[in-house]
This record gives C-alpha cells, structure tokens and sequence, in this order.
C-alpha cells in the first residue's frame, strides 16, 4: 500500500553554541526516512534558526511507515572540517496510521544527544497521505490499535476477545560489534537507538498481521521488552491480547467519576466472539530439554502447593448442575481455540467466573550468539516450553485460562532466566464461544454466580485436589467451598466484597552463590532457584497474616541474577476478602532443650505477633462479622489423606502429620523455629514499619477500601544504587541491606509527599537489578493521589512529619537541596550519592520559577503540562481519545560523571529529560496526557575508575486527550483541543 510522507521542518530555538569564535551556531537539519535524505539550507550565525523549509516528500510503503522511524538530525556546519552533530530526534509515524488518530504530528520536539542530554528544540510537522490496500498478500498491519493499558480502553467497548498474540526478533547488538572498537561513543549509542527503534517498528507490525488474521482490530495490553545479551545479541519481544474494539462515540458513555473507577467497567461490556478461534501464534517446534540441568525448567503452580488452595470455585451442594453444564459449554468452547492467555488484569462484568490461584514458570538458559537474525527459533522453543508449563499447571488447578499474563527474563553474562507468571482461571463461555449461548441457559449460569465472591470459589474437584488444601463454606453465600487464602496476579474485581483497606505487601530475599562460568554457572542458579521461590512465598504468607488479611492482588515476583548473588523480590496487594475465612493469627513454635531464658524470648516473641496483628487489624479497619461454627464447614483433610498429598513436599508424613494445626475457627499457621535462620525469619517480620499515618500504599490501581479520590496526582519515578562491601558478604547482611535498602526508599519517599496528606501510593512498581557485581539498584514507580478524610488533616501533617522525622535515617541528606525546583534549573551542588528522585507534578508550572507549595493545582493554567501517570485513567477527569502508544528507547552516557553531581545527578537529570521527550511527543500528537506509563528498563552501569558511566531507559504509554469532568458539559458537543507545548526540559522534578 503506497503512501506519502510529508515533512517541514520550521524552526529551531536554545540551540547550543557551537562556533567559540562567535558563541553562535551555523545549523542545518538533516531529515531521513529509510534511505532517503533531505537537508535544510545552513541558517547562518543564530541559536534560534527559522528554516521554514519546504515539504520534504517521501513515497513509501505502508510496512516501511510501520518500520522505519522518521530521523531528524540537526548539525552545526563547518567550512573546512566535518560537521558536528548537535543532536537527533527520532519520530514514532505509527500514530498517524490510525483510521481515528491524529492527522499530523506537529510541536517542539527536544533534540538529544546521547553525551550531552537535550540541547535545544526543533519544530517540526509531519503528515501522511495513506492509500487503502486490500491486498491480502500485504506485509503491513495499518489500522490495528495498540494499547498498555492492561483493561478495556476507557471510551471504547470490547466487541470480541480473541485471545494471546506473541512475536519476537533478533539481531546482532552495535554494542558488541567489531566496528564499535573504531568508532566514537555517540556513533555506538546512536547505532544502538537507530536499531532499537527499527527492531520495535518491525515487532509491532507483526504482532498486528497477527491481529489481523484473528479479525480483529486492536491489541490491549501490550507489553513490549528488549533483551539485551551482551555478545550473543539482541532481541525485542512483545505479548498482548488480541480484541475487536468498538469506539463509543457519546460523551455519557465515556468514564464515571474518579472516585469510582472500578465502574467504568460496566461502560464496555464484552459481546460474543465469532466462530474464528485464536490462531497459533507459534510456530517453532517445542524442544524439551532432558538431562541438562541448565536448560531444567523450575516451575510451580504458586505457592500454596504446600501451604493451602489458591482457589476459587467449587462445585458445591446447590448450584452443581449448572456449574456442570458450565464446564460442558466452556469445554465446546475450547475445542476449537488455543489455550487462552489474556495480558488484562482488569474485566468487564461476568467475564471473570473463578480463580485457581497463580500459576508459574523459570527456566535457567544458556545464551549462544544469534547466527541467523532472520530465524529466532531458539528463543521461540524456549517460551513455548515455559507456556506449555503454565498451560499445565492451569489445567491441574482446573481452569482453562491464564488471565494477568506477564513474561520477563534476568540476563547475566551467559546465563538467562526466563520467567512467567499469571492467574490461572474459569470464563464465562459466552466470551469464549460462537454466537450468543441460549437466554435461559445464561440468565440461570449468571443467577448461580453470586455477586462479591463468585470468583472465589474452587474450580478443581475437592477431592482431587493438586495440592493440600483448607476448604471451608464461602463466608458470604455459603454454597460453595473457598480456600483460606488466595494469591493472583490480577487487579480486584470491582465487584469483590472487601473488608477494610489494603496494603502493600513485600518479600525481599538475598542469596550469595558462587562465581563461574557456562554450564557450572547455569547450574548453580538452577539449583538455588526452588529454594529462593519457597523462601519468597514463606515470607509472603508470613506478612499477609501478620496483617490480618486472607488474599493477595497484583503479586508480582522477581529473580534477578548477578555474578555472585541471586535476588528475590515480591510486591502485591494485601486485602481481607469478606468471602474467605478468617486468618488464625501465627503461633511459634520451637524444637530445643527446655531453657527459662529462651522459652521467655520465644513468649516475647508471640506476644509482639499477636499485638502487630492487632495493631494491623486496626490500622486497616478490618473488622470481619462474626460467624457462627456450625455454617463454617469443611475441616481440614483427614490426616491419612493429607499425608499421602504432602508425601512428595516433605522428607516424612509422620512429622507432618505431628502438628496439629485445626483449631475450628481459629487455626494458626505455625512457624518452627528450628535454626538460626528462622530466628531471623520472625525477627524480618517485625522490622516492616507501617506507613506514617495518613498514608497508604498499593501496587494495583486502586486502593481497596478507599474510594473519595480527589483530582490531586503527583507520579514519581526514584532510583536507588548501593554497592556492596566485598567483606565478610553472608546472607543475612545481604538481606539486612536490601531490607534497609527498600524501607528508606518508601521512607524517603513518604517523606517526600508529607504536604499531600491523606494520600494513597498506588501502582507502586518496585524493579530490582543486579548490574555489576557487588552493585544492587531498584527502581520505584508509581503515584500518589490524594483523598477525603472525615478528620483534621493538618494534624494528621503534623504527626506525620513528626514520625517521619524519627524513622527517616536519611532526613538531614534530604534536607539538603530545595524540596520542589524546575527540572530545568537542576542544582549545581552534587546530589547524595546514588541516589535519583525525579516527581512529575500534575499542576503546571513555568520555566525557571519555583511553584508556591501552598497554592492548588490550576487545571485551567494557559500554561500546558503533558500529565503523566501509571493509572489507566485519569482521577476527576474522563478520557476521550486515544493517539497511540508511546514507546520510546533512550541511551545516556557520561564521561564527567563526578562533574554532573555523581550517580545521583546524573540519573536525575536523565529522568527529567526522559519526562521532556516523552511529554513532547505527546503534546506534538494533541494529546494533554500519558496513561499506563511504565519505566519497563532502567540499566545504569558506572566506572568510578574513569568517572565514566552510561544508562539505558525504556518506557511506554498511551497517548491521550482527557477533558475535566468540570469542563465536559461545555466540552461535549467539540472535540477538545489539546495545544500544550512544554518546553524542552517539561514538567517539574521533585527530589
């Protein structure tokens, strides 16, 4: 399909002097797209150039549009020796290919350079003329939509969910090539984004033929990832989930307010999918790997193998023919359709029947060197094995589909992990089969499923069950069985009965291994790798009854690899679920010779325990009914049964079968202290501080328990690196100092957001890596958005501040620079070391002036500022057009780094030019905003030796124009205009 690129480019301003003898600059721009080039006149002796150039024309085929990013160079010209390069800038024309996007892309864009930051702004407008082909023979995939956002697009509805689209490529990385030994940093950084950038067009036009030939339109969820693996190459893969969108067009079906944004659901109801079932998106043979233990996969279906059910639906006394003839219809459904992934992680209404539970996969890799760029088999067979390992585990807990679907992977040299997770559970057929299913049938199937815990109930056979388990009557209908506590990696149904508010719940875990090389390396991992995935869930079911609360959303687990340290790192979302049983509290228990002193420090110990709980209970208003015994049901499983189930999970049954731990209603989850290692186990439990009061903390999208959210978000992104003490290196004070590590990055940041009191930290993203030896970093995204107390919020402030101040160990280091400063007057002074802050504030603010913190956010400023947030939506506003993704690659180097504040100056200036360039592109499309935002990589790598260092960041969001719910009356009948322009450096920065 032919099209015609259209470029002008207009102007240029705060360009950098590059001629010392007249502290001005001669540029001239060079504007490529694949191999064409076109070249501006050379405007002579000014900083800020007018062009005004003509329209360059390029004529092309659509599969290029998708490829190929438009580049813009800019250079300082010189007479007698080569010219300089000032900087580029690289523009995604994807957008414009939409039948309902923006029709130019037009703004200042920053231009980067990979040594020195953003030196300056170009204007530039971009247009495309498109011809329709309806060759079905086209290598292009023009028109399919491409979302984050891990739920239905807001002002959209989903017509038909067809199922998982996978794709990945690989090349050789500029990096490692021979070339880069000859050539300057910039020309390497420069190779390596022009790669990235291609490698990224290309994937996303084959996972949209995928679409196409499933006949859909769109793909949600959309996560895309790079791989860098040193010599053996590189490679950039995505997953979405496949659908058929309709665009609702009336501003009453746009969102609901913000202080309800679960509802906005109900607005886009599914419809029955066509008789077209998802097509194999793989085509690769599965090689199975036997006998070498460094291709063994390691996989679980997570974590309550051993400790209880991570179910949800059962077929109880009333209601078991219609669940039979539910499994009948979802079984018809399934013959002919893959097994279903879905990368969502929030549903419409009645789509989501039962959860099992998570499931889960690693596998430890060996790399070689890509031979064939053209051919990605063996990475290909490698995910298939991995899927067809979550497939199984799905199917053994009952359940027919993967739902909160994430892959990722932690590259060390030559080894990789590779690592997937997800939710395994039931649909409802309807969305799973042809046509519509029969009135009655459907009407009667929705009547059975009670609203708040349907969801919960078991859908595997309660007497053959894949694991051990604890059953008891659901607490809210009393029909069906439930488990005592629930793991998913999904968001709360919105129409879940929670009691209480939630909170965020963590595992941090530390294990040293030995150095090698290859195969000796490789094995090691394997080896440590089942041992670190029980220890993280121990601590996880650990702390979730420590805060008196039965159930886990958006788990998350990490396994970072390094050369001498394995990490383990989980976040999720505790809640009480009114549905499950009551948690029993935690007893200890120890095997050692009677001791007066020790049996006081083990009642000492209890006594803290149960006042924490206490304490919790308390602090998140989790107040359960009492229910009476009789109507509770299901005791545990006989003891002879129980021991044949846990035979495979333990040395012995007859130890097992020694404690007793049914107590009716008041079963304790019992912690042996056996060892010096399970002393520190309980002693980790009681070092998590709580929040300071008027705080809140999450990592799913909304706080369960609070819903008068205000209009007020701030979203953060912080960077923390530490290194390590070569000495006496055990795995307690590697968890010592990852546990500190964590705890005064929360505190810091708490301290940070004290003037947003009551606020709630949501979508919290904690990514931790391994990128030198003896180097640990983490990175935290998130948002903070603040809500209505029924109390006095300025002494809320003040106790606050004043429990800040004595838990913060880092107060007097943060109080060294001004709290709030423009990201564009960066302070002078060196930064603590390693350590990043970067806020985006939502008000904005102008160039080089400091904002008054008193003063409200004005939403109504002529000043523009791109908000940006990792929420799908919006608080207090509705979103009514989608412009595209925004997936953008960046490389920073330095070779003065002590020069630019260290490590923490460095980072924080490259966080605010990221923020920059990502708000301008936006702005350049018309939009006002960035929804589902994601920092998905942050690599920083540093030679102290010679003050040199280099970072590598990738995010991605969507594009879009939002109207105040204030203005939507006066907005509905006219599309809003968007014209915000930030300058080069965007925003605000907070450190």
């Amino acid at each position: 399909m032919p099209g015609k690129l259209k470029v002008k480019i207009v102007a240029g301003r705060h360009l950098p002097v590059m001629d010392r003898a007249s502290d001005l600059t001669d540029a001239f721009v060079e504007v490529k797209f694949g191999n064409t080039t076109f070249k501006t006149d050379v405007y002579l002796k000014s900083l800020n150039p007018q062009w005004n150039s003509e329209w360059f024309k390029f004529e092309v085929d659509d599969e290029d549009l998708q490829d190929e990013p438009l580049q813009i160079t800019v250079l300082d010209h010189d007479t007698y020796s080569a010219n300089d390069a000032i900087g580029k800038v690289y523009i995604d024309i994807d957008p414009l290919l939409y039948s309902e996007a923006a029709t130019v892309i037009s703004g200042w864009f920053p231009i980067y350079d990979t040594i020195h930051g953003i030196r300056g702004e170009i204007n530039v407008v971009v247009k495309v003329d498109l011809f329709n082909d309806l060759n079905r023979f086209r290598q292009s995939s023009c028109g399919v939509k491409f979302f984050c956002t891990t739920s239905i697009p807001k002002c959209y509805r989903a017509v038909i969910i067809h199922g998982f689209v996978e794709e990945l490529v690989v090349n050789e990385d500029p990096e490692y090539q021979w070339i880069d030994r000859i050539r300057t940093p910039r020309a390497s950084n420069e190779a390596r984004q022009r790669l990235i950038s291609l490698m990224s067009g290309e994937l996303q036009r084959k996972i949209g033929l995928k679409v196409l030939e499933m006949r859909g339109n769109a793909v949600v969820g959309y996560l895309q990832c790079f791989d860098l693996e040193g010599e053996s190459g590189l490679v950039v893969r995505a997953i979405g989930t496949a659908c058929t969108l309709d665009k609702l067009s009336s501003p009453a079906a746009f969102l609901p307010a913000c202080n309800s944004p679960s509802k906005e659901m109900k607005e886009s109801p599914l419809v029955h999918p066509p008789s077209h079932g998802c097509r194999s998106t793989h085509n690769s043979p599965i090689h199975t790997a036997t006998g070498s233990r460094l291709t063994q996969n390691f996989s679980v279906s997570v974590p309550t193998l051993i400790y209880t059910g991570m179910g949800s639906g059962s077929a109880g006394k009333e209601g078991g023919p219609f669940k039979a003839l539910l499994r009948q219809q979802t079984q018809s459904a399934l013959e002919q359709r893959e097994f279903p992934f879905f990368t969502l992680t929030a549903f419409p209404p009645g789509f989501l029947v039962h959860v099992g539970g998570v499931v889960s996969a690693r596998s430890v890799k060996l790399l070689d060197r890509i031979h064939n760029p053209d051919e990605p088999e063996t990475r290909d067979a490698w995910w298939a094995e991995i899927r067809q390992e979550i497939k199984s585990h799905a199917k053994a807990l009952g359940c027919h589909a993967v739902v909160g679907y994430s892959e990722s992977t932690s590259i060390c040299e030559e080894v990789c992990i590779l690592s997937a997770s997800g939710t395994a559970a039931v649909l409802n057929p309807r969305f799973l089969q042809d046509g519509t299913v029969e009135g009655c049938l459907e009407q009667r199937l929705e009547e059975n499923l009670p609203a708040g815990c349907g969801f919960c109930h078991i859908p595997y056979d309660e007497l053959n069950m894949p694991f051990p388990a604890h059953l008891t009557y659901c607490y809210n209908c009393r029909k069906q069985k439930v488990p005592d506590v629930l793991f998913t990696t999904i968001d709360l149904p919105m129409d879940a009965a929670v009691i209480g508010k939630g909170c965020l719940i963590q595992a941090r875990l530390c294990r040293l291994k030995k150095k090698a090389q290859a195969e000796a390396n490789a094995t090691a991992i394997s080896n440590l790798l089942p041992f670190m995935e029980y220890e993280v869930h121990t601590q996880l079911m650990n702390k979730l009854k420590l805060k008196g609360m039965n159930a886990l959303f958006g788990l998350r687990i990490q396994i970072s690899v390094g050369e001498n340290m394995l990490m383990g790192l989980a976040s999720a979302t505790g809640v009480y679920l009114a549905a499950l049983p009551t948690p029993g509290g935690i007893q200890i228990a120890g095997k050692t010779p009677n001791d007066g002193s020790y049996e006081q420090h083990i009642s000492h110990m209890q006594k803290k325990i149960n006042d924490t709980i206490a304490k919790n209970k308390e602090l998140y208003e989790i107040n359960p009914p009492e229910i009476s015994e009789e109507i509770i049901g299901s005791p545990i499983p006989e003891p002879r049964q129980r021991s044949r189930l846990l035979r495979s999970q333990s040395e012995s049954s007859d130890e097992v079968t020694e404690l007793d731990l049914s107590h009716g209603k008041k079963d304790a989850f019992v912690l042996e202290i056996d060892d010096t290692d399970a002393m520190e186990d309980v002693h980790s439990l009681l070092t998590d501080v709580p929040p300071p009061s008027g705080f809140y903390s999450c990592n799913t999208e909304i706080m369960p328990g609070i819903n008068n959210w205000t209009s007020e978000i701030q979203m953060f992104t912080s960077v923390r690196v530490i290194r390590l003490s070569s000495l006496n290196l055990t795995n307690q004070a590697l968890n010592k100092n990852f546990n500190d590590l964590c705890e005064n990055l929360l505190k810091s940041l708490y301290f940070k957001l004290r003037s947003m009191i009551p606020c709630c930290l949501c979508h919290v993203n904690f990514t931790v890596s391994l990128p030198e030896d003896e180097l640990i970093q983490v990175t935290v995204t998130a948002v903070a958005i603040t809500f209505d107390k029924n109390q006095a919020l300025q002494t809320t402030k003040t106790h606050a501040e004043k429990s800040l101040q004595r838990a913060s160990t880092d107060n007097e280091e943060l109080l060294q620079f001004p709290l709030e400063l423009c990201s564009d007057a960066l302070p002078s002074h060196p930064f603590p070391p390693a350590k990043a802050v970067t806020v985006e504030k939502a008000s904005p603010v102008g160039e080089g002036n400091f904002r008054n913190r008193s003063s409200p956010p004005c939403a109504n400023s002529t000043v523009g500022v791109v908000k940006m947030t990792p929420l799908s939506f919006i608080p207090g506003a509705k979103i009514t057009k989608y412009l595209g993704i925004i997936n953008m690659f960046f490389i920073r180097e330095t070779t003065s780094l002590r020069e630019e504040g260290g490590v923490s100056g460095f980072l924080h200036a490259f966080i605010a030019e990221v923020f920059a360039m990502v708000r301008a592109h936006v702005a350049a499309l018309g939009g006002n905003a960035v929804v589902s935002y994601i920092m998905k990589q942050c690599v920083f790598m540093e030679n102290p030796n010679k003050n040199q260092a280099q970072c590598l960041i990738n995010v991605s969001g969507d594009a879009v124009v939002f109207v105040r719910e204030s203005e939507l009356e006066v907005v509905s009948t006219q599309q809003p205009a968007a014209n915000c322009q930030p300058s080069c450096t965007g925003g605000e920065v907070t450190t």
